[in-house]
């Protein structure tokens, strides 16, 4: 065991064992022994050949740092319970989130599906709104800097933020944040303020639907130098968020997204598409269609019968006879079909989904295993099936065709 690792700071949080690396130190599993808990630890390291006052600089960095998500309780924040001074360096003593960042979780599955970043830009909107009403601008929203934990999307490191009452700590000329995802007002030299922090929200979707971020290059330079001179590309796998993410990576700060108008546009992309009037569902036709023959099946005899089987293939889509038999017969079918918004079930080991309540959590993020089945009874569902060939899908009672491998669908269902 390290010294770090025997360690004990302030006399209470033991440092058990080390999380990670970044540039600015390290982060460590640790343990308050006061009040028996688990907290996160980050270890600042001052860099090497600081001045006095460089170095005061950074102990106030640091303090604003803890200060500025102690003061923003809300659930879509890392919580900060303390600060110390140990060995001549600073350690912030957090709450403990095991959990992936959006970055880890971008490198691990590629892009993720429209329905999964909305939900992941909803939360993200409301904790900048808490943190933008105090007057603090956290300036490097970035995915690696947003942890998901279940449904619980977390936004951490608020090591570059400021508040409106307090002094600028960042030296004349001296460019601070992730170029990546930087506001181009930012990064021209102006003052960093909540819009650009939507800039960054705007950028850390685009990453997330399409696997970068949108003026990534191969180095530094290159990366300010398309962020000044290209247009913003538009997004291939955004779907009816693109106006979300459009809106919000308009590079005029004056055109770009208001927060209002970002919820307003992301909140219209969850509910789906509106029509005036919702065409009645195959079994409903048909049942119309038996309620009229009946009443003229004395004077029609046996032309009764073939007025509802052509009347039936009329209608849109299989019968629900048809529908429901997979190609083992009725006896295939999984229980509880007849009553669910959705029921998906695997036919191979590449049948993976993404099943969430609009607005609200995620239900399922996972890939089957052969045989295994869910069933979702929510009223609204929006779901994702990657390769519509390993999955059996019924949707409120009929089963869907199977699709090629390889295929995605995208469902946004109503319970009927």
């Amino acid at each position: 065991m390290s010294q770090s690792e025997r360690l004990v700071l302030a006399t209470r949080y033991r440092l058990v064992s080390e999380i990670g690396q970044g540039a600015n130190g390290t982060v460590w599993r640790g343990h308050d022994e006061l009040l028996d808990r688990a907290v996160a630890i980050k270890e600042l390291r001052l860099p090497e050949n600081l001045s006095e006052n460089d170095r005061v600089v950074f102990y106030r960095r640091t303090l604003r740092e803890a200060r500025a998500p102690a003061q923003l309780r809300t659930h879509s924040i890392v919580e900060v319970y303390d600060v110390v001074i140990e060995q001549g360096r600073p350690w912030i003593v957090m709450e403990m989130i095991e959990a992936p960042s959006l970055e880890q979780l971008i490198e691990r599955s590629g892009p993720l599906p429209p329905e999964r970043v909305a939900h992941i830009g909803r939360a993200l909107l409301d904790a900048l709104s808490t943190a933008h009403k105090a007057g603090i601008v956290h300036r490097d929203l970035k995915p690696s800097n947003v942890l998901l934990d279940g449904d619980r999307v977390v936004l951490t490191d608020f090591g570059l933020a400021f508040s409106s009452g307090s002094a600028s700590l960042t030296k004349t000329g001296h460019f601070m944040g992730s170029p990546a995802y930087v506001a181009p007002e930012v990064a021209a030299g102006e003052k960093a303020t909540p819009r650009s922090d939507l800039w960054s929200l705007g950028a850390t979707m685009y990453a997330a639907l399409e696997g970068r971020p949108p003026f990534e290059r191969e180095n530094v330079m290159a990366t300010l130098s398309a962020l000044a001179n290209e247009s913003t590309p538009a997004p291939q796998n955004a779907g009816a968020l693109t106006s979300v993410v459009t809106g919000l990576l308009e590079k005029n700060p004056t055109r770009r997204l208001s927060h209002a108008r970002a919820v307003d546009r992301l909140e219209r992309a969850l509910a789906g598409p509106r029509t005036g009037r919702r065409p009645p569902t195959p079994r409903y036709r048909v049942a119309v269609v038996i309620g009229l023959v009946s009443a003229t099946v004395a004077s029609c005899g046996i032309g009764a019968t073939a007025l509802i089987v052509g009347m039936m293939r009329e209608s849109p889509g299989p019968s629900p006879t048809e529908a429901s038999s997979p190609a083992g017969g009725v006896q295939d079918v999984p229980a509880g079909v007849a009553t669910s918004t959705l029921v998906v079930r695997a036919r191979n080991s590449a049948c993976k989904i993404f099943v969430s309540v609009p607005d609200g959590p995620v239900l399922s993020d996972e890939t089957l295993r052969e045989s295994e089945a869910r069933q979702y009874d929510q009223p609204r569902i929006n779901a994702v099936i990657y390769d519509a060939s390993a999955c059996d899908v019924w949707v409120n009672g009929l089963r869907k065709p199977l699709g090629t491998p390889g295929e995605r669908r995208n469902y946004a269902l109503n319970k009927q």
